[in-house]
């Protein structure tokens, strides 16, 4: 959407733009210990269980952000596998509107919640925690269902 603006140099109009803010999920899978995928309970609005994930700095690719947030969150250090696909619906997250690219990493030893994360579990398909922020569950299901499919 575009918004207009006057300069204030000159006086003429000048076009505003606003555009989403690309952010990162990840889905970690642990390892053989206690197999399943790290979800955080996050500290601030919207609350509720979500993916470690946020927003991408200027000057950061996908992956090093992923890479980042995963690590900011829970203390894991994550080796990235693949992505899962991006999710783009203007209303995933209530706060304003957001692109997610979404990666699947696997990571070794127990994780810690730290940073915007108040909780951390670690959760298999039929285990999954309520209330989900975010698309995090549509997410999960997709990935699942690609990943998974007899399971």
């Amino acid at each position: 959407m575009k918004d207009k603006l006057l300069c204030p140099n000159c006086g003429k109009v000048v076009e505003k733009y606003r555009n989403p803010f690309p952010t990162v999920d990840i889905i970690i899978e642990t390892g053989k210990q206690k197999p399943g995928i790290v979800l955080i309970k996050r500290k601030n609005p919207p609350f509720g269980w979500a993916l470690p994930g946020g927003f991408v700095d200027y000057g950061e690719s996908l992956e090093s952000a992923a890479k980042r947030e995963a690590e900011e969150e829970t203390s894991l250090r994550v080796e990235l596998l693949y992505q899962l696909g991006a999710y783009s619906d203007p209303s995933r997250d209530p706060r304003h509107h957001t692109i997610s690219v979404v990666f699947v990493g696997r990571a070794t030893g127990m994780p810690k919640a730290a940073d915007d994360a108040i909780d951390v579990g670690i959760f298999d398909r039929r285990s999954l925690p309520n209330p989900m922020a975010f698309d995090h569950q549509e997410i999960l299901r997709d990935y699942f269902k690609r990943c998974y499919p007899k399971g």
